[in-house]
């Protein structure tokens, strides 16, 4: 889900409804204080394995591990939120987060306008290290990121990635499964340690991201090259944009459909019940009659970037180098009058090609 004005909500809120039962109020809590407390205890007693760098989502016990220094290279580990905005606008940090966790902004690490120019991508190099080296991140720092919005989380974790942390994690299932857990929050603003030097330059993993121009010129000469859709159905279709700031609706020509989402600010089919986001087994079910293999050079793209980041991160974590996000999305393509486009299931004979000038209007999301 990427939050904008006019569209969504800066920071998703967490809601915890209590049980309904008998007894007084304090009885109630004591109770809920040793359920915890019992929780704890029996998540704490089971030895929690070791997990490759390139390991990207990780269990709330394995976190919890690191920050009691149990797992070896982890003892200084850093966490934090992500959120869209600044820290006092975003209520899931404020109420109750990661013992230690500071807060970050998904704007630090892209352009937050929307304008031609940023599209919102990536912000430059310079800037991105800015905002890193203002919390105390570098190369080599230990990072494990976890949000309310898992596209969001996601696209943070990208960018550090091609930023060139070497370590970054997020927590599966974010503040909900660490609860869920037994384990502890707290709600005090943390801020990290400003550091100096971020000990390479920036972007350390250019080829992570793909551009506009790169994706237009790979899709024309590259077979191996797919270019894969993270969208829901009705935006692969042509029936709307997904956004009510996206006033026309289709897809690059060329473009295949990787499926993950029932609506724009989702990706219901990349997560499972509990919040989690599934392994690449439940990708690969997920893509089981998809037009391409793990095999082509799989470059993900959805609206803004956002949602595309899932994939990526657990192709990633699996091995995989082969792999991009087309940064700019459908929003950048539409800036061009002469891009060709497809409206309509590319393997249909009604699938219309134009090109972005001949798009009718009027598909915003309502």
């Amino acid at each position: 889900m990427k939050s904008r004005v006019l569209t969504a909500l800066f920071c998703a809120v967490a809601v915890t409804t209590a049980a309904m039962g008998c007894g007084s109020t304090s009885q109630k809590e004591e109770k809920s204080e040793v359920a915890t407390a019992d929780k704890a205890a029996k998540t704490d007693d089971v030895k929690v394995e070791a997990v490759e760098q390139k390991t990207v989502y990780v269990t709330p016990q394995w976190l919890n591990s690191a920050m009691n220094g149990e797992q070896e290279g982890y003892e200084d580990v850093l966490v934090a939120e992500v959120g869209y905005g600044d820290v006092s606008d975003c209520a899931s940090y404020n109420e109750g987060h990661v013992p230690g966790a500071i807060y970050v902004d998904n704007c630090e690490v892209e352009d937050s306008t929307g304008s031609k120019e940023g599209a919102y991508n990536l912000l430059k190099p310079e800037e991105v290290e800015k905002y890193m080296l203002a919390h105390g991140i570098t190369k080599d720092t230990k990072v494990v990121l976890y949000g309310a919005d898992v596209s969001g989380t996601a696209r943070q974790a990208f960018a550090y990635l091609w930023a060139g942390v070497e370590d970054v994690k997020v927590l599966n299932g974010g503040i909900e499964a660490w609860k869920s857990a037994g384990y502890d929050v707290e709600k005090k603003e943390n801020e990290g340690t400003k550091a100096k030097a971020f000990g390479a330059e920036v972007p350390v993993h250019p080829e992570y991201r793909t551009s506009i121009k790169e994706a237009k010129d790979r899709l024309e000469n590259d077979d191996n090259f797919k270019l894969v859709s993270i969208r829901s159905e009705d935006e692969w279709l042509g029936k709307t944009s997904g956004y009510n700031y996206i006033d026309k609706a289709g897809e690059p020509e060329g473009a295949v459909w990787g499926k993950g989402c029932n609506t724009a600010f989702d990706v219901a089919m990349f997560v499972n019940d509990d919040g989690t986001v599934k392994d690449l087994e439940g990708f690969k079910e997920v893509w089981e009659d998809c037009d391409f293999t793990l095999e082509n050079h799989l470059a993900f793209y959805c609206g803004t970037g956002w949602r595309a980041s899932v994939p990526f991160l657990v192709l990633y974590e699996n091995g995989y180098t082969d792999i991009s996000v087309y940064d700019g999305g459908w929003y950048e393509w539409l800036m061009h009058d002469d891009y060709p486009v497809q409206v309509g299931d590319p393997a249909s004979e009604d699938c219309k090609h134009v090109t972005v000038a001949d798009l009718v209007t009027g598909k915003a999301a309502k």
